[in-house]
């Protein structure tokens, strides 16, 4: 079985070459795995530094993670294709765990379980994660690793990544609830380690969800319906599910709604895209 890793890659120069040397070197990687990464709108060395590991190397002018992902779909030739961020320091290891998985009999997405590195992080950060990775929204999800796997027969269900913000919202929605598990393995999650890296980072992750929503509502045939939309974000999850159960969070729950009302006016500030860059350290990751 031959595994397609599909790496998108925004100006990554600086991470990824220590991402490819820890997944190229490991020895459990092997002849039947591909890497291709797709740097796309790089400014950077990027696309060089990639080369220099003797992996496909695509590029693309558009600064566009779909599109990315899309180019690179078209030059794999996996049976089982693994979509990993840039920056998420994944091995070999877990890569066979996952294709393991989608060789299950029902069984057609997988992903790893995430692990939030708050370490060197500003105090409103550790507490807005506190909250954030209890919420319900994620439990058996594919979302929010920067990891998914899928099966020939998941990407038979759509043509192409939509050019929506939220893509890893899509992969998920077009999995049913009982075909997608969570390996027993951790992949660890940055969290941005100031106060205004996450308030952008939530500004940009909650007008993602409204607009993989808007794309729900009025999806091109070709794309098919999702199977498993996640539901549009609750207001009073965050305190039905998590302080209601843990009252000490009570502090750190002050913090996560102060964070949410600072994110939501930044969204709606005249100027602010959803299309802008993430910046260094800041990665689409459990930031609903």
């Amino acid at each position: 079985m031959q595994i397609s890793v599909i790496m998108p890659a925004f100006n990554e120069a600086a991470g990824i070459r220590g991402v490819l040397r820890r997944l190229l070197e490991s020895p459990e990687f092997g002849a039947d795995m591909e890497v291709i990464v797709a740097a796309n709108g790089c400014t950077d060395d990027t696309a060089a530094v990639a080369r220099s590991f003797g992996v496909h190397v695509l590029e693309i002018s558009t600064p566009s993670k779909a599109a990315a992902m899309n180019a690179a779909d078209q030059a794999s030739n996996g049976d089982v294709r693994i979509y990993v961020d840039a920056d998420v320091p994944v091995t070999a290891e877990v890569l066979r765990q996952l294709s393991a998985a989608v060789s299950q009999p029902g069984v057609v997405a997988a992903v790893p379980r995430p692990l939030i590195d708050c370490s060197g992080s500003a105090w409103p950060v550790r507490a807005y994660y506190a909250m954030n990775a209890r919420l319900p929204v994620f439990r058996n999800r594919l979302f929010g690793r920067g990891i998914i796997a899928l099966s020939a027969e998941a990407r038979s269900r759509f043509d192409r990544i939509p050019e929506i913000t939220a893509d890893d919202m899509f992969l998920d929605a077009v999995v049913g609830a009982d075909e997608k598990v969570e390996i027993d393995a951790v992949i660890r999650v940055r969290a941005p380690q100031r106060t205004g890296d996450l308030i952008r980072r939530v500004a940009r992750a909650r007008e993602g969800n409204a607009e993989f929503w808007r794309f729900v509502r009025s999806a091109p045939p070709e794309y098919g319906l999702p199977l498993d939309p996640v539901p549009g974000p609750s207001s009073w999850s965050w305190l039905r599910h998590v302080l209601l159960r843990s009252p000490r969070l009570l502090p750190a729950a002050a913090c996560y709604v102060v964070i949410i009302l600072l994110a939501e006016a930044q969204r709606r500030s005249p100027g602010w895209s959803v299309r802008s860059g993430w910046g260094r350290g800041e990665r689409p990751q459990l930031g609903r």
